[in-house]
């Protein structure tokens, strides 16, 4: 349609020109004739032309009249060569975009149509007679609409066609067709129609195996990366080196070293690649040291150049892995054998590996020289034949092979000889198997129990027997009791079971030490040992003794008992010290009291306790009753750990007043917290049943920081900071760390420290002295005040204030309620009041109950009191008017029904 128009627009232009030249000809020819005609002329001048003149002008216009026709045909046949040149040019363009393999289609300046090529029908499937003359784009657009094949109106279509990317059609057929449109500058436009099917498919095959291996490479377990030659840039980098670097891979491609990393290792980077580029055509493998986020770290790295098709170097990929780990536990490894192979040549138990092949001795450690009487390095290759005497090597093998046969381990004691004499030695042996099953090694140790075996002979006479007397113990003691019963069972025999305690040796070992104490058991054990002639004699514990007497009962046991009482009654004489003591039994009597070992011991110890109870020094036999007293001290202890965790136990307070003439001019400076329980069922248990259970149970420790906590709690709510005294156990020293503890109780209760007073007694010290002595020290350096309690009732009191400067001095309750009945009671109380000043220590009396016994105590200068006079324990609202909170008036009711 194109090279129509074209055509047509030829032929008028043609017409033209040769119109416009017959006017220009048939002028020329009028011009001439109007000169040669006679007419024209003037009558007298036509006349008088010569006709000579005439027929030359004719002939002159003839010639340029056949001058003009030369020229108009030659002008035509120029225009007709023009034509065919034309046509022939719009024939060739035409029939070049009829052959492009993109659509094409002109649109001129009004949106008409003025061309479209074979291909552009062929992708839509038109033909020319679906597009009628004067089409314009948007019909066409509306056309395609119209068949399905586009989805998009107009307008839309128009502005994605504009774009750079085009707008991309998908037909129903599958096809993708992609238009895109370009401006001429005439004010028309080109529109370009691509079939992009295959391209598409081929984008899609290139992206999936694009994607196939970018994450093949980023599921491989070391990092990988690549770079452009030409700039040195990063263009690929997989997940393990992201995780590596721990730097986005977004930030390492298009990066370089130098942008990612520190200067160092940015730099040996760049020299090992460098090193790569240099050896074409093969890996390039060596270790490189990074540093990551300040750690450094090995790694193990490939390098291999990647070229493009013309074999140039094009990139540079690189594989590595971090093996810091790797050499770390390579050098671990190395380091573990060298120890393991110390640790081998050093044990103190001789190592053999033998071949079970030929039995050749293929290793063997320091120790074994000792076995094997020779260099270790001199038995390498030896046999047991080659290296023992017949007798000793016959015997080996035999047990190498029954070991080899066996499979297990197989273990023995035999002796061998060695250079220091014949020695026993325990001997293991265990074979080692081969990957097919069959033995391979065996390996022997050799180890001397010859003193072991000495040793452990000693001990079972020690297991049996106690280490200071050499008398037999507890365990060989219930043994012996054992075999008796045994003897006597179904029998009219009878037997007694002694148990018998010394008096007063916690005493000699606080007055005298440990070692004259250890003596004074010796001696005793001697002289019971005398007294049982040759009869079963036990030490059971520190001071107790177990003997068993047989005959009739209870007189055979009471007579041995009242023996035994005698021969300790005399003094002993010990390093110059003349030493009193005496003993306090307890018996049990089979089969009377219990046909158990245990059970005997028990009920000779039941009546032990309550010979205690009664005095020192008496014999008690066993009762029945007093099993009831033991379960109920039982079922007692168990209560109080109940009742400890349950809250039934409470704090009362009793006053400590300054020492006036009278209770009213005696001004009540603190407390001292003292527990009480209240049980649930018994109702009001005293302190004097469960404190001691708590001592022995341990509880004590428990109980203790329980009444710490309360008491400082309590005092720091009062208003008046009057003093609260808090006593604490010789366990509490013992168990735990006890400074810490009252240091954190102060510190969650608020309390100052100077208002807070610990009473200890001597226990504390004669336990541990210079523990004892260390810990007050701690506890006086918080701040807190340190007073000794009961003071007087023990041994060594005046050593221990001369250690340590303590704040108060407690004057045992037993002198105060003697005082006006014992004349030593007060001598004694002016005593320690003038020591207790001269140290410059208080002085504070306990258990004041009568106006006199307070009268005494403020005229020799007592500091202060505390006794029933001044007031009962009670709970703490019974003196809220002391401690400010209400009025005092209940202080005056207190100290009456006191």
């Amino acid at each position: 349609m194109a090279g129509k128009n074209w055509q047509a627009s030829d032929r008028g232009a043609f017409t033209a020109r040769v119109v416009a030249a017959s006017m220009a000809v048939t002028a020329a020819a009028s011009t001439c004739a109007s000169a040669a005609s006679p007419g024209f002329l003037p009558s007298g001048y036509i006349g008088s032309v010569e006709p000579e003149v005439l027929w030359e002008v004719l002939i002159a216009g003839v010639v340029v009249c056949a001058f003009l026709a030369s020229i108009v045909i030659w002008v035509h046949s120029a225009l007709r060569r023009t034509k065919r040149t034309q046509l022939r040019r719009n024939a060739f363009v035409s029939s070049a975009l009829n052959n492009l393999s993109q659509g094409l289609i002109l649109v001129d300046s009004a949106n008409r149509v003025v061309f479209y090529n074979h291909r552009f029908l062929e992708i839509w499937g038109l033909s020319r007679a679906d597009i009628p003359p004067g089409c314009t784009g948007r019909e066409l657009v509306e056309l395609r609409r119209a068949r399905g094949l586009l989805n998009l109106t107009a307008e839309e279509f128009a502005r994605q066609a504009n774009e750079p990317g085009g707008c991309l059609t998908e037909l129903p057929d599958g096809r993708a067709i992609r238009v895109t449109i370009f401006q001429l500058p005439t004010g028309g436009s080109i529109g370009i129609h691509e079939d992009c099917t295959a391209q598409r498919r081929l984008e899609g095959e290139l992206a999936s195996t694009k994607q196939f291996l970018e994450s093949v490479l980023n599921h491989v377990p070391v990092c990988v990366a690549a770079r452009d030659l030409q700039n040195g840039r990063y263009v690929f980098a997989n997940r393990a080196f992201e995780e590596f670097s721990r730097i986005p891979r977004e930030r390492i491609v298009g990066s370089r070293p130098a942008e990612l990393f520190s200067a160092e290792t940015a730099a040996n980077i760049e020299a090992a690649d460098q090193a790569a580029m240099r050896m074409p055509g093969s890996c390039y493998r060596n270790e490189l040291v990074v540093h990551r986020k300040g750690q450094q770290r090995i790694l193990d790295s490939n390098r291999v150049l990647a070229t493009n098709d013309k074999g140039e170097p094009q990139f540079l990929i690189s594989v590595f892995e971090d093996a810091t780990e790797r050499r770390s536990l390579g050098l671990e490894l190395e380091n573990t054998k060298k120890f393991l192979e110390l640790i081998v040549d050093n044990i103190p138990v001789s190592l053999i590996v033998e071949s079970v092949e030929d039995g050749r001795y293929l290793l063997a450690n320091r120790s074994a020289e000792i076995i094997l009487n020779r260099k270790r390095e001199d038995a390498t290759g030896l046999t047991a034949t080659d290296i023992f005497n017949p007798r000793e090597a016959r015997l080996i093998i035999a047990r190498d092979e029954a070991a080899i046969k066996k499979r297990t381990l197989l273990t023995e004691e035999h002796p061998i000889s060695t250079k220091d004499g014949l020695r026993l030695f325990l001997t293991r042996r265990v074979t080692v198997l081969g990957d097919a099953g069959e033995p391979q090694y065996l390996i022997k140790t050799y180890e001397d129990v010859t003193d072991r075996r000495q040793t452990e002979s000693r001990m079972a006479h020690m297991a049996y027997h106690d280490g200071l007397t050499d008398l037999p113990n507890r365990a060989a003691f219930l043994q012996a009791l054992s075999q008796m019963i045994e003897a006597c069972r179904d029998t009219d025999e009878e037997f007694a079971v002694l148990n018998v305690d010394l008096k007063a040796l916690k005493d000699v070992n606080d007055v005298f030490g440990h070692a004259v104490g250890d003596k004074l058991l010796i001696e005793v054990a001697r002289r019971v040992q005398a007294v049982a002639r040759g009869g079963v004699v036990a030490r059971l514990s520190g001071d107790e003794f177990g003997l068993i007497i047989d005959g009739k009962q209870p007189e055979a046991g009471r007579a041995l008992a009242e023996q035994l009482a005698a021969a300790i009654a005399v003094d002993f004489h010990i390093d110059g010290k003349s030493i009193r003591t005496a003993l306090t039994t307890g018996i049990s009597v089979f089969p009377h009291n219990g046909h158990e070992p245990a059970s005997l011991l028990a009920n000779a110890g039941a009546a032990l306790f309550r010979a205690k109870a009664k005095a020192r020094g008496s014999i008690t036999f066993y009762e029945a009753e007093m099993d009831q007293q033991i379960r109920d001290r039982r079922v007692l202890h168990q209560e109080l750990s109940v009742a400890i965790k349950n809250g039934e136990l409470s704090l009362y307070f009793q006053p400590q007043a300054s020492s006036g003439r009278t209770v009213d001019a005696s001004e009540i400076i603190g407390f001292e917290a003292l527990a009480r329980w209240q049980h649930p069922v018994r109702g009001f248990v005293p302190p004097s049943d469960f404190i001691p259970l708590a001592e022995e149970s341990g509880m004590i420790v428990e109980m203790g920081e329980w009444i710490l906590r309360e008491a400082c709690r309590e005092a720091a709510s009062w208003p008046k900071p009057l003093q609260v005294a808090v006593n604490l156990s010789p366990a509490q020293f013992v168990h735990g760390d006890l400074v810490a503890l009252v240091h954190s109780i102060l510190l969650e209760t608020g309390l100052s420290p100077g208002r807070l007073e610990l009473e200890i007694t001597e226990g504390v010290l004669i336990e541990d002295f210079d523990r004892g002595v260390s810990l007050l020290r701690r506890l006086k350096a918080l701040g807190v005040r340190v007073s000794m309690d009961d003071f007087g009732s023990g041994y060594s009191s005046l050593s221990y204030l001369q250690a340590f400067p303590f704040d108060k001095i407690k004057i045992d309750r037993a002198f105060v309620m003697n005082l006006g009945r014992n004349p030593q009671s007060a001598a004694i109380i002016r005593a320690v009041i003038g020591l207790g000043h001269g140290m410059n220590m208080s002085i504070v009396a306990e258990g004041v109950e009568t106006p006199e016994q307070l009268g005494f105590l403020a005229e020799q200068g007592c500091d202060s009191v505390q006794g029933y006079l001044l007031g009962k324990p009670l709970p703490i609202d019974k003196y809220d008017g002391v401690v400010g909170r209400a009025s005092d008036d209940i202080v005056t009711t207190v100290r009456k029904t006191g």
